[in-house]
């Protein structure tokens, strides 16, 4: 402690003390504080390198000093190596006892990485700042940052996931028997697979996407995908699935067997689309992806999409898409398919702030699987709250669909034989998501969404009901 001292006032009067009579009596008084207030001083006439020295001999006595670390990293930054500023800022930050210390030095910590060509780094110093943000101005002044620098990042992250509660985790039917209309047939059991089972999906989204090239009018990226969904059945699942198959003397289905994993890659290009200042846009995207069910691969894919956008007015935006999906190198020939889509939809900004949309899609599978052959179309209504009710924020939908597979065949108990006018199914399904953006840490905060529906079909097989609730993660940002 006496060499540090002793260290200090040598500084002190290296920078600017004449006689070494007051050497000595500063050298009686000058405390660690006084030390820290000296290299503020410095640091503040444009004195970084003495700064830099009193902020090692203050160390020297405590590597555990955050004051000392966050003088060093503003000295650092002075001199311009923003990278040894942003290590000192980082042991700064850990050392720093309380929210307010830490908000400060992390905003250093962000505006260093920001400054060493980091834009990235300086986007996780922005969330650990998040974590300590005193107030809504100081969380909304983040959120500003954090989207700046998203823009200026050639590189782009998203993370989301859920646990989600549901009385039909593997979409199976409601009946316990194959009924269909219009035959006077044999009725068989269903097997414990296809009956509807309870449990709990977990879900894990992750992306990240890098900016090839930009210009004033368009964009090319080249982005990765990974969506991972397990799950895990209820006691009194396992117990019904336990029973079934003993009784039709199969075997009892287990949590992988319904887990799914989807993996893809994708090269985009945007541009501006229309008359100049018209707010027109359009997409192309060419997509390579593999699906996983079970454990087990089911086919790759190559997917060629795209989309156009207009702006009617300030309040209305419309938008047309389509693509061409071509499913090859399948585990089983049953999986190879094309599927060709087609949707738009339209969103209008209401005169309260609200939001409502409405969207339109068609969707046409062709393969040599009768069963998955046909057309569908959905139509979905959506409605979302601009003003927070309470600390969350609330969007609601409702959900029509129509499918037709007209050459579908079904296992009679003797052999296959096929549906007259082929399998038509109905479904209606509505959500209620809630987004408590208060409540959020390092710029995550805590969502639900609810799910409730049936579909109905003139095959009993394919009658479901489904209610779940989600409880997941969002970014803020």
């Amino acid at each position: 402690m006496h060499r540090v001292l002793a260290t200090l006032v040598g500084l002190a009067v290296f920078s600017g003390q004449p006689q070494a009579q007051e050497s000595s009596r500063t050298q009686a008084h000058l405390t660690l504080g006084q030390g820290q207030a000296l290299a503020a001083h410095a640091l503040e006439n444009g004195n970084p390198k003495l700064a830099l020295q009193l902020s090692d001999a203050l160390l020297e006595a405590n590597r555990k000093n955050h004051i000392a670390w966050h003088l060093q990293a503003a000295a650092y930054a002075q001199t311009g190596r923003p990278a040894k500023g942003r290590q000192a800022a980082a042991r700064a930050f850990r050392y720093a006892p309380d929210s307010a210390a830490k908000f400060q030095i992390g905003q250093l910590a962000s505006r260093l990485a920001f400054q060493g060509g980091s834009p990235v780094l300086s986007q996780y110093w922005l969330r650990r700042t998040a974590v300590h943000a005193p107030d809504s101005k100081a969380d909304a002044l983040i959120a500003k940052d954090y989207k700046t620098l998203r823009r200026i990042s050639p590189w782009s992250f998203r993370i989301s996931g859920g646990v989600k509660p549901s009385n039909n985790v593997n979409s199976g039917s409601d009946a316990a028997t194959q009924e269909i209309d219009g035959l006077s047939s044999h009725q068989n059991r269903l097997g414990p697979r296809a009956i509807a089972l309870s449990g709990l999906i977990g879900t894990l989204d992750t992306s990240i996407g890098r900016r090839l090239r930009q210009s004033k009018t368009s964009l090319t990226s080249l982005s990765g995908r990974l969506y991972v969904q397990r799950v895990a059945l209820s006691s009194s699942a396992k117990e019904e699935a336990a029973a079934l198959a003993e009784l039709i003397h199969t075997s009892t289905p287990r949590n992988r067997e319904f887990g799914s994993t989807y993996g893809e890659i994708t090269l985009s290009h945007a541009f501006a689309a229309g008359q100049a200042d018209s707010g027109g846009s359009a997409r192309i995207a060419l997509t390579g992806a593999t699906s996983w069910y079970g454990g087990k691969r089911n086919y790759n894919l190559v997917k060629l999409s795209g989309s156009r956008s207009w702006s009617l007015s300030s309040q209305n935006r419309l938008t047309v898409h389509g693509s061409a999906e071509h499913r090859l190198d399948p585990r089983v020939n049953a999986l190879r398919a094309d599927v060709f889509g087609l949707g738009a939809s339209l969103s209008r900004q209401l005169e309260n702030g609200n939001s409502l949309s409405f969207s339109f899609g068609l969707r046409d599978t062709h393969t040599r699987n009768v069963n998955s052959a046909g057309t569908s179309a959905t139509m979905r209504i959506g409605y979302a709250l601009a003003q927070a009710i309470g600390p969350a924020k609330v969007s609601t939908g409702l959900i029509l669909g129509a499918a037709d597979y007209p050459g579908h065949v079904f296992h009679n108990g003797f052999g296959w034989q096929a549906i007259p006018g082929g399998r038509q199914d109905n479904s209606l399904y509505a959500d209620l998501n809630v987004f408590f953006e208060d409540y959020d840490y390092a710029g995550f905060a805590p969502m639900m969404r609810i799910r409730a529906g049936k579909r109905s079909s003139n095959h009993s097989r394919y009658d479901s009901s489904e209610f779940s609730i989600s409880l997941g993660v969002e970014s803020k940002f």
